[in-house]
């Protein structure tokens, strides 16, 4: 019989799942299966029977690789037995520690474990402590576990930390040498309050575009290239993580703090070198006429977003006052932004507004409040700024024809477009959606459904639907924001592939060819997305840029997808956080009852979000009463087979925080209600703890889910592998890029 090969998942209940390369169904591994393997193992199986559904069950035949990355877990010491408990359930075994092996660790410390013997069919693995973390309760531990656990580099060699070492504190004369001198032009930088990397810096000035009006625009970008050799240490340390990542309280940086808070950071009052987009911007907001050039600037103020928004709104207050000199630079700043927003109209781009949080925190480190993050026009005014840089960098680089990558951002799969037209008619929308959507399309349906009640839920629809934007060097246009060329210029203290922009623009400037260093084999998270990639298919737009490939193409292509992985696994490591920091968080409102509304519905039960709190829980279907529910993924719809009643997304419902599971990032609600069906048992249910397959167990995260591919009859208990996936809180990434602080600017 045929061998497949693939990746195993376990589950925290003890058997698990291979996922197969072939992109094919999941095949199922019994508990006595998972005995001899670890989650995240290669291996080859072979299938030996199918459930009375068709689904394939395997047997292990080959363990092919076994990955290097560590095991944190909690040491426990159990009968004069030493072991460690990995935070991580879906390993499902312990690892045996040698009583010589812990090292200066104590019993409920986290620890780093290291495997040196594999689990066997009737033996556990075994371990040794190579770090100790600390104490589950110490401040920032959540951090520290999620940086070992997605495998984020956290330490610079000491190569790299060398090399900025060496670099000057400040602006040398020679530095200085063929730039533009641009420290009298008054460029301010405008950021958050807690922001401490300034990439960019803005200035606009009324000027005289052909016949008509218009203005000039400069974004100037911290100058990364100029410090970061190609090729050299501290190069291979920002490809390396690729990305800087933010949590609530710390962020792990791309650059060492010499260079990302220092040197390279356009600072107030100092001088610094840059890269400068110089724009001409007629009244209808499109830029006419642009150029690069290197620059050194001084940045004259460090604006936030509330103080900028304060002086737009009010150029007499004490704001204005205290800025006086430049508050008409921040209101011709305005102007060219509501141009901007116009053309952004005009070209039909989608604008979801959607609800983002952040978490405010304690000097503990633990959650005081969640709030949502209010944009005002000091928001929009920079973000149209970054776009309309970003555009012009695409667009010369394309006029150039050099390699580079671009931010490309595919118009929505077939499948996801006919789940959308399905919904849309479900719910009373009368706007078709063609074949091959273009983004006006999308931007027409939000238009058109702002003031319905349920608005939020079908926004939240249109966001599904679309594809996740990935770096390639094949240019493919940006969906979302309706460009036809885009890419990452105005990041490059926080984004490698902005440096690598800037690099192929001072080379084209130079009239020279850039060339890729030699850079390091790509990791899990790029062989992750390739994977997910490949099943997807590359899309027709994708294969004909492509073509047939050359040796530098392809190491672009490579560039891009491990900028790409690592830009979801920085993701998927601060979702971590959060959900943690949620979970300590609700464990302090055990038994208490909040109003939340339906924000995501599948076969196995209902995600909540709390109106007051903006956590999100699962209510498992078993707790919505004695009846048989159907799951209806056209309407995403629970409905009940006996009384008729019906959740859908946006219901309002009243929960009870009934369980809070901190290590398996979970939060269960119950629905709470003032008929007796409340309390009826459940019909049919799986048993509380495990759902005789994957995924749907009781102790659900807290999480959004991924509903079931079919509609139909849905058990009280779903099996999917993909339906936990995130943590308390989290939400699906929207296709369109977003200002924030872990992503930068578009």
């Amino acid at each position: 019989m045929n061998e497949i090969e693939g990746v195993v998942v376990g589950h925290r209940d003890g058997h698990g799942f291979v996922v197969r390369d072939d992109g094919q169904p999941d095949i199922y591994l019994p508990p006595n299966e998972m005995r001899a393997v670890l989650h995240r193992d290669r291996v080859r199986v072979r299938i030996v029977r199918h459930d009375r559904r068709g689904r394939p069950e395997g047997r292990v035949t080959e363990i092919v690789q076994r990955p290097q990355a560590p095991i944190i877990g909690r040491l426990l010491q159990e009968g004069g037995v030493w072991l460690v408990a990995p935070e991580d359930r879906r390993y499902g075994q312990d690892v045996l520690i040698p009583k010589g092996a812990t090292g200066a660790a104590q019993p409920g410390q986290i620890v780093v474990v290291e495997l040196t013997e594999p689990p066997a069919l009737y033996g556990q693995p075994v371990g040794r402590v190579t770090e100790v973390l600390g104490d589950i309760d110490d401040p920032g531990m959540e951090i520290e576990i999620a940086v070992r656990k997605y495998g984020v580099p956290h330490q610079f060699s000491e190569a790299a930390l060398a090399e900025a070492r060496a670099l000057p504190d400040k602006v040398r004369a020679v530095d200085r040498r063929g730039r533009v001198d641009l420290t009298d032009v008054p460029l301010v930088t405008i950021d958050g309050e807690d922001a401490r990397d300034f990439d960019d810096a803005v200035y606009c000035e009324p000027a005289h575009v052909g016949r008509g009006k218009g203005w000039r625009l400069l974004v100037a970008i911290a100058d990364v290239s100029h410090y970061v050799r190609n090729g050299a240490a501290l190069d291979i340390d920002a490809y390396d993580r690729a990305t800087s990542v933010y949590f609530p309280r710390r962020v792990i940086p791309m650059l060492p703090e010499k260079l990302s808070n220092g040197l390279c950071s356009l600072n107030p009052g100092v001088d610094r070198l840059c890269m400068v987009c110089d724009m001409l911007i007629d009244a209808k907001g499109q830029v006419q006429a642009y150029q690069f050039y290197p620059a050194v600037m001084h940045s004259h103020q460090r604006f936030t977003y509330t103080e900028v928004a304060a002086i737009l709104q009010n150029t007499r207050g004490p704001e204005a006052q205290r800025h006086a000199a430049l508050v008409p630079h921040l209101l011709n700043l305005h102007d060219v932004y509501r141009a901007l927003l116009a053309a952004r109209q005009a070209r039909g781009a989608v604008d979801l507004e959607t609800v983002e949080t952040q978490i405010i925190c304690d000097e503990a480190g633990r959650i005081e409040r969640i709030e949502p993050r209010t944009r005002n026009d000091a928001h929009r005014l920079i973000e149209e700024a970054m776009l309309a840089a970003n555009v012009c960098a695409a667009e010369f680089i394309a006029s150039h024809q050099h390699p580079c990558l671009y931010r490309v951002h595919e118009a929505p799969s077939a499948d996801k477009v006919e789940l959308l037209r399905e919904y849309l008619k479900a719910v009373g929308v009368p706007i078709h959606v063609p074949d091959q959507p273009r983004p006006r399309d999308f931007q027409a349906i939000s238009q058109a459904t702002v003031d319905r009640p349920d608005a939020a839920q079908i926004h939240q629809m249109l966001l599904r639907s679309m594809q996740q934007a990935i770096y390639s060097p094949h240019n493919v246009g940006h969906f979302g924001l309706a460009f036809e060329a885009y890419t990452h210029f105005t990041s490059p203290i926080r984004r490698y592939p902005d440096l690598l922009v800037h690099r192929v623009i001072k080379a084209i400037l130079k009239g020279e060819r850039y060339r890729l260093p030699a850079l390091p084999l790509p990791g899990e998270a790029q062989a992750k997305l390739a994977k997910r990639m490949q099943e997807r298919g590359s899309s027709e737009a994708m294969t004909r840029t492509r073509g047939r490939p050359t040796d530098e193409v392809l190491g672009w292509e490579a560039a891009g997808l491990h900028c790409s992985g690592n830009e979801r696994r920085a993701d998927e490591a601060s979702r971590d956080v959060e959900a943690w920091l949620k979970c300590k968080y609700m464990r302090e409102h055990l038994g208490e009852e909040f109003a939340g509304t339906v924000s995501a519905v599948t076969s196995f039960g209902l995600f909540v979000t709390l109106t007051s709190l903006y956590v999100e829980g699962l209510v498992h279907i078993t707790e919505l009463g004695g009846e048989y529910f159907h799951y209806d993924e056209r309407r995403q719809e629970l409905r009940g087979e006996r009384t008729g009643v019906r959740y859908t997304l946006g219901t309002p419902v009243r929960v009870q925080v009934s369980r809070v599971d901190l290590d398996g990032r979970r939060i269960d609600f119950r629905l709470v209600r003032d008929d007796d069906e409340a309390a009826a048992p459940p019909r049919g249910g799986a048993a509380p703890g495990h759902d005789g397959r994957r995924g749907a167990s009781r102790a659900a995260p807290a999480g959004r889910a991924q509903p079931s591919r079919k509609a139909g009859q849905a058990a009280p208990a779903g099996r999917e592998r993909g339906a936990h996936r995130g943590g308390a809180g989290a939400q699906s990434e929207p296709a369109r890029p977003r200002r924030g602080r872990s992503g930068g600017r578009r």
